[in-house]
């Protein structure tokens, strides 16, 4: 009864904060002209008739209305409150879901689901924090009751997956990856959960479900503009990520490389970012050879003109790092430290500190410090470059911390590094003020074959 209050309660609330009607969505079930049948009550009928009266009722709730519309307000409360009271009976009754009914529970969901999402204008996509207000569904009073019903019926003990496999199939689950692009967190969020439990009950759906992720990631990346499940995808795959078993079979290797590495190209990046790293960390968690493929393509991916992906980048890589281990980190370890160096001066204070705030964690001072010989020259150089050019104290503050740490660390080394950037920045400054000189004497050439001309 709790549960029933609460899910009252909680629709009460979505009610109110529900936007103005929206034309229905094309290609949804039949719209219903009629009136909602009258049934009487479960627990007014003998134990015996309710499995009859219970599938007469999910018959009933087949029926669907347009909410876009004021119409059939009283059919459409009778609707609500038979969905209730199913709630209500599969939590009181062990003989809810009995054999004979799932597929008449299978079709009442999927007929109440399933549906043409409306389009959207995507002709603009956010870069930043700032997200547009969600597009709520106005079916949700209906919809949360059948998506808590269904989550009820997945994980019931009473149900035989054996059984269940022949309603609750692959054609459902992929209408199912359909509901990851609702505009309604609510809905995707039980979208996410139900996909998650069917993956951890039903054995015989797992391979279709890791094909089905990949190909809706296929999707975002190279027909869409943007999509609005995508974080909620990555949460799921970062818990089946984490029970893999070990060694790592090639499939899974793969599906990091073609369908998980790449969605750091995305545009709108910042929106599941997030659940991206986790799985990343948790890849290189158990395979720590992976941390060179995933930091080595995040290097061919780096933005250059987006400042907040560069920070994003930055956040993502000191987590890898912390994972690496010394041989893999050697390998990369040239083209990670010129990233680094071009980010210590990027004229944008936020990237710049968030680079200098690397020397903050100890491993990986220790990594760098390992290959110092090949690493100082690098730094050093941009750390002397923002000293002179950089505008923001801050960095400022940051760079000569980071330059004591190096010196600390190698003095001797630190030495020769500066003596050679020094030298370095002599001779280009040489260089500047010759070329300058040149384009001087040739302008003022110019100017007197003009003023002889004239």
């Amino acid at each position: 009864m709790k549960l029933i209050q609460s899910i009252k309660q909680k629709i009460g609330e979505d009610e109110d904060a529900a936007e103005k009607p929206r034309p229905a969505a094309p290609g949804r079930a039949k719209v219903a002209e009629t009136g909602f049948p009258t049934l009487p009550k479960l627990r007014d009928e003998p134990a015996s008739e309710r499995p009859e009266l219970f599938r007469q009722k999910l018959q009933a709730c087949c029926i669907i209305y347009d909410f876009s519309s004021e119409t059939n307000l009283k059919s459409k409360e009778s609707k609500r409150q038979s969905l209730l009271e199913m709630v209500e009976f599969v939590n009181s009754s062990r003989a809810a879901f009995q054999e004979s009914l799932i597929p008449e529970i299978v079709k009442m969901v999927g007929c109440n689901i399933f549906r043409a999402l409306p389009s959207k204008d995507r002709s603009f996509v956010c870069l930043g924090d700032d997200e547009e207000e969600p597009t709520l569904e106005k079916a949700w009073p209906h919809l949360q009751i059948v998506y808590e019903f269904f989550l009820r019926f997945v994980v019931s003990n009473e149900i035989d997956p054996k059984v269940a496999k022949a309603s609750l199939n692959a054609d459902f689950v992929a209408q199912m990856m359909e509901l990851f692009d609702s505009d309604d967190p609510r809905e995707r969020d039980y979208v996410k959960t139900i996909l998650h439990r069917i993956y951890g009950k039903f054995m015989t759906l797992r391979s279709f479900i890791r094909r089905a992720i990949q190909q809706t990631f296929y999707k975002v990346m190279y027909e869409s503009d943007a999509y609005n499940g995508v974080g909620e995808l990555l949460e799921i795959m970062g818990s089946i990520i984490n029970g893999f078993a070990l060694p790592l079979k090639e499939e899974h290797k793969d599906f990091l490389v073609r369908a998980l590495i790449p969605l750091h190209k995305l545009k709108f990046l910042a929106g599941f970012h997030q659940q991206l790293s986790y799985c990343m960390s948790q890849y290189v968690t158990k395979d720590p050879r992976l941390a060179l493929v995933i930091v080595s393509a995040m290097l061919r991916y780096w933005p250059t003109t987006i400042t907040s992906k560069q920070v994003l980048f930055l956040n993502e890589l000191e987590e890898l790092l912390e994972l690496t281990k010394p041989p893999e980190f050697v390998q990369m370890q040239e083209p990670l430290i010129q990233r680094i160096a071009q980010c210590i001066m990027c004229p944008h204070f936020q990237v710049a500190e968030r680079t200098l705030f690397l020397w903050n964690n100890d491993y990986i001072v220790r990594l760098i410090t390992s290959s110092r010989k090949v690493l100082f020259p690098a730094i050093i150089g941009a750390l002397y470059t923002n000293s002179k050019l950089h505008w923001s104290s801050a960095v400022h503050g940051l760079t000569f911390n980071v330059l004591k740490l190096l010196m600390e660390a190698d003095p001797q080394l630190f030495d020769e590094c500066s003596a050679n950037h020094k030298e370095m920045y002599d001779e280009l400054e040489e260089q500047t003020a010759l070329r300058e000189h040149r384009w001087a004497t040739l302008q003022d050439l110019h100017d007197r074959k003009a003023i002889k001309t004239a």
